[in-house]
C-alpha cells in the first residue's frame, strides 16, 4: 500500500536525541542528590513528560514542582542541542516524501520548545511544516489522540497512512488510531508491539514507504 500520508515521531526516530533527554534527566537527578535507576532509558523512552516526572517524584523521591523539574532539564538540552545529528537515513527518506509530495507530519511527546528545536537542527523545518506536540493534545502517546490529530490536519483517512515510530508508547498509539504501524526501533532485537510492523533496516523502511 502507497501511504498517503505519514507521520513521523521525533526524538530517536528522526533525530539521535534519545541519550540527549536521558543525560538531561539524570543530571538534574544528580545534581540533587538523587542516583538515577540503571533502567532509566528503558522507562522514559517515548513517555511524556508528566509520567516521567510523577515517576521520579512517586519512586525516587524528586521533590521539585513540575515547572522547576522540566526548566533545568530544558536548559540542560538547549544547551547541548545543536550537537545533536540525524537518526541515519531517516531525513533522507522524510526528504524523499517530501519531493513527491506525500503529506507529512511530525507527531511527538515533546513540548514544542523541544521540537522546533530538534527540527532546526537537522535542517527539516520550514513554513507550512506541520507538527503535533504534547503541547497540542489532551493526552499524549501511547494514547491515539496525537496520531489522529495529525491525520486531521492534512486531511487524510488514519487508515491510508503510515507511522514510523521508534518506541513502544509511540507505536502502541499508531495501531490504536488505526494507522499502518512501522516500529524502526535502536535497539536490535526489540519486539514490535501487537499490530506493529517491525522493521530493521532502513532498507526496509524504505520498502514499507514505497521509497525502494
Amino acid at each position: 500500500m502507497t501511504p498517503k500520508a505519514v507521520y513521523w515521531d521525533m526524538d530517536g526516530t528522526l533525530i539521535d536525541s534519545e541519550p540527549l533527554h536521558e543525560k538531561a534527566l539524570r543530571t538534574v537527578l544528580t545534581s540533587l542528590g538523587i542516583t538515577p535507576p540503571p533502567d532509566l532509558h528503558d522507562r522514559v523512552v517515548g513517555i511524556a513528560a508528566v509520567p516521567v516526572y510523577e515517576m521520579m517524584r512517586d519512586e525516587l523521591g524528586l521533590k521539585l514542582s513540575f515547572d522547576d523539574w522540566i526548566l533545568r532539564k530544558y536548559v540542560y538540552y538547549m544547551e547541548h542541542v545543536a550537537s545533536l545529528k540525524p537518526r541515519g537515513g531517516a531525513v533522507e527518506v522524510y526528504r524523499d516524501l517530501w519531493a513527491q509530495g506525500t503529506p507529512q507530519a511530525v507527531v511527538s511527546n515533546s513540548d514544542r520548545l523541544i521540537v522546533e528545536a530538534n527540527l532546526r537542527v537537522i535542517g527539516i523545518d520550514r513554513p507550512g511544516m506541520k507538527s503535533v506536540t504534547r503541547n497540542d493534545v489532551r493526552l499524549g502517546k501511547p494514547d491515539p489522540e496525537p496520531f489522529l490529530r495529525a491525520a486531521w490536519l492534512t486531511g487524510v483517512d488514519p487508515a491510508e497512512t503510515f507511522v514510523v515510530e521508534d518506541s513502544h508508547a509511540g507505536a502502541t498509539a499508531g495501531v490504536a488510531a488505526g494507522m499502518n504501524t512501522l516500529f524502526w526501533p535502536q535497539q536490535p532485537g526489540d519486539e514490535a508491539p501487537a499490530g506493529a510492523i517491525l522493521i530493521s533496516s532502513l532498507e526496509e523502511l524504505r520498502g514499507h514507504l514505497r521509497l525502494d
